[in-house]
C-alpha cells in the first residue's frame, strides 16, 4: 500500500469514527438520492393542479398534504430538491475553481500579486454576501443559471483565503525546493506538486459551502428572486406557503425541515473531513 492509499485508508478511518459526520453523510446521501430519482419517488405530477384537493393536509393520499392548487406537497419537495442541489454544486463549483486560481497564484508567488488578491478578497468580504446577491439578481432577470453564476461569483473568496494559506506553507517544502533544482516550470509546480498536496481544506469548505448556497437560493426563492413559478424549489415551497400557515402549516414546516436537514447534513459531514483531514483535530 503505497502513502496516498494509506492516508486515504486512515482518513476513511477517523471519518467513519466520527459519529456526527456518519449522520451527516447519512443525511446528505439521503436527500441526494431522493432528488435525483425524483421521478421515480414523486408519486403526482409536481405541477399538476387538482382543485378538488386544495389545502388537504398530510393524509395517506397526499403525505406531505397539498397547497393553494391542489398540488402534492411531496412531488414538488422531491423535484425542488434537485432545484436546490444543482444550484448548491454548480455555485460551490464555480467558487472552488476561481478561489483555486486566485489562491494558488497569490500564494505561490507573494508579493504585488499577493497583496492585490487580498485586497479583492477583503473588498468582497466587507460586503454582505446575501445583499450582494440581492443587488445582482434585481438587476438581472430571475433565473436558475442566474443564480448559480452569481452565488458563485460571489462566494470565491473563503476558498481563495484557505488555498493562498495552504500553498503559503507548501511552497517552501523540499519536494518543491527539489523540483525548482531540476528546472521544473512554475506551471509544473503548481499543478503536479503543491496543488494536490493542498486540497484538503477546500475539499472541507466545497462541501460545508454547498449548505451555504442552498440557503442563499432559497432566500432567493422565497423573496421571489429566485427560481420562477411553476419549477418548484424549496424557498418558492416556503413563500408559497406564508400566505396560508395559519390553516396549512405543512406548507412553511416540511421544505423548512428539508432545507434544516440538508444544511445540517453537509455542515456535520464537512466538520467530519475537517478533522478527518486534520491530525490535530483527531482524538
Amino acid at each position: 500500500m503505497n502513502n496516498a492509499e494509506s492516508f486515504t485508508s486512515q482518513t476513511f478511518h477517523y471519518l467513519m469514527q466520527n459519529k456526527l459526520a456518519v449522520i451527516g453523510g447519512i443525511l446528505v446521501l439521503l436527500v441526494f438520492v431522493l432528488s435525483i430519482f425524483a421521478p421515480r419517488f414523486a408519486p403526482y405530477d409536481p405541477s399538476k393542479i387538482d382543485i378538488k384537493n386544495i389545502l388537504v393536509g398530510p393524509s395517506w393520499s397526499h403525505l406531505l398534504g397539498t397547497d393553494d392548487l391542489g398540488r402534492d406537497v411531496l412531488s414538488r419537495m422531491l423535484w425542488g430538491g434537485r432545484i436546490s442541489l444543482e444550484v448548491g454544486f454548480v455555485a460551490v463549483g464555480i467558487a472552488t475553481i476561481i478561489g483555486l486560481i486566485l489562491g494558488s497564484i497569490a500564494g505561490f508567488y507573494g508579493g504585488w500579486i499577493d497583496s492585490t488578491v487580498m485586497r479583492a478578497v477583503d473588498i468582497m468580504l466587507s460586503i454582505p454576501t446575501i445583499f450582494l446577491v440581492l443587488a445582482v439578481i434585481a438587476i438581472l432577470e430571475p433565473s436558475i443559471i442566474n443564480i448559480m453564476v452569481v452565488i458563485g461569483l460571489t462566494s470565491w473568496m473563503e476558498p481563495a483565503r484557505l488555498i493562498r494559506a495552504e500553498f503559503i506553507s507548501l511552497k517552501e517544502r523540499e519536494f518543491v525546493v527539489a523540483a525548482r533544482a531540476i528546472g521544473a516550470a512554475d506551471s509544473r509546480i503548481i499543478m503536479k506538486h503543491v496543488l494536490p498536496n493542498g486540497l484538503a481544506p477546500i475539499l472541507v469548505s466545497a462541501t460545508m459551502g454547498i449548505g451555504g448556497a442552498i440557503l442563499i437560493e432559497s432566500a432567493l426563492s422565497f423573496l421571489g428572486l429566485g427560481v420562477q413559478p411553476p419549477t418548484p424549489s424549496w424557498g418558492s415551497l416556503l413563500s408559497s406557503g406564508k400566505d396560508n400557515i395559519e390553516i396549512a402549516w405543512w406548507l412553511s414546516a416540511f421544505p423548512g425541515l428539508a432545507i434544516l436537514i440538508t444544511v445540517l447534513g453537509y455542515n456535520l459531514l464537512g466538520e467530519g473531513i475537517r478533522d478527518a483531514l486534520d491530525p490535530r483535530q483527531r482524538e
